[in-house]
């Protein structure tokens, strides 16, 4: 072969070199650029959270549910994206703060009790609702039964109005010849007619007489307190709610000061000064609320989750508390108590 042919021949094969080179560039770099697309294009999922009280009341219920969601490897700010809207316990506010969560078009809207529920619910009927703590789902209009709740709710029932006889009881016996209680509540907070309810029929067993107290905003509190001295209330229950619950520190405060024995429906109340509590242990509904968020977020539609029942109920005294009040907790009582204060 000549050298004219040979260079010829060497030119085509570094072309040919070039070519192949170009060729696997432009793969390389339609792969990754491909797998850019792939990941920007990965939506990350973003959840709203609605609750009627405070951010510092609920505190320890948002912690749980974050408990929840990192145990099923949801980390915030990075694979999940949070909205938290706190109606501060004023109530009206609610319905806004779920049409805001609505307008940012979340996945799925978490509840954290009845009203904030009603509220979702009401703002839309097709992002998925997830209830933490509602005292009767069914009962409510939030779902058609708990085995098959239908429609775009599901979650956690706290069954809260069955145990207000239960607080009854127990006030009873560590005041043994208690006659007059004053229970307080709100109104209009969904089951709050109910736990009246379970509580009278409780009173009637137990022979006490009871003087009901309506606080439909926070600052009544003061005035149910003056209401149940002038009707010679010698303890009081507290029914809960958002409202009680963002005023919490004052409703406790104001027992001490009357001297009234206390009991209420959260055990935080009871860590913070008040003197006992029973019920629901809450923030494991809210733990357990996250692996609906999960399944939902996986595919499964909210309608065919049963809503779950409580598992956990806790049972608090605080000593201190009775301490500043004169009372002496019978023995008998405190070793039913699953935690004491002392």
């Amino acid at each position: 072969m000549s050298v004219e042919g040979r260079v010829v021949r060497d030119s085509e094969k570094d072309m040919t070199k070039k070519i192949a080179v170009l060729a696997l560039c432009a793969v390389l770099f339609a792969l990754s650029y491909s797998a850019s697309a792939q990941q920007q294009s990965k939506k990350v999922p973003r959840i709203g959270y609605l609750a009627g009280p405070s951010l510092s009341s609920m505190s320890a219920r948002t912690e749980a549910f974050r408990e929840g969601q990192r145990e099923l490897g949801y980390v915030e700010g990075k694979n999940i994206v949070m909205e938290y809207r706190y109606a501060e316990g004023k109530l009206d506010r609610v319905p806004a703060l779920a049409a805001e969560l609505v307008h940012l078009k979340v996945d799925v809207i978490v509840t954290a009790a009845a009203t904030p529920t009603r509220a979702a619910k009401q703002a839309t009927v097709t992002i998925p609702i997830v209830m933490t703590n509602d005292n009767d789902p069914v009962g409510n209009g939030f779902v058609a039964s708990l085995g098959r709740p239908g429609g775009n709710i599901t979650g956690m029932a706290s069954l809260s109005p069955e145990l207000s006889g239960k607080r009854l009881e127990l006030l009873k016996e560590i005041v043994p010849k208690l006659s007059r209680v004053a229970v307080i509540g709100t109104s209009t907070n969904p089951g709050n007619a109910q736990s009246l309810r379970e509580t009278e029929f409780a009173a009637v067993t137990f022979g006490v007489k009871l003087q009901y107290v309506d606080v439909l905003d926070p600052e009544h509190i003061e005035t149910a307190f003056r209401a149940a001295s002038n009707g010679r209330a010698e303890a009081i229950l507290a029914l809960g709610g958002p409202v009680l619950a963002d005023r919490r520190t004052q409703l406790m405060d104001l027992a001490v000061k009357s001297r009234l024995p206390a009991i209420y429906w959260r055990s935080d109340i009871v860590g913070a000064g008040g003197l006992m509590s029973y019920g629901v242990y809450s923030p494991d509904l809210d733990r357990r609320a996250a692996s609906y968020v999960d399944r939902i977020l996986k595919g499964a539609k909210p309608g065919d989750l049963p809503v779950e029942q409580p598992t956990k109920f806790e049972f608090v005294i605080n000593l201190k508390a009775a301490k500043q009040i004169g009372l002496t907790i019978p023995p008998n009582v405190l070793a039913r108590a699953d935690k004491v204060i002392r």
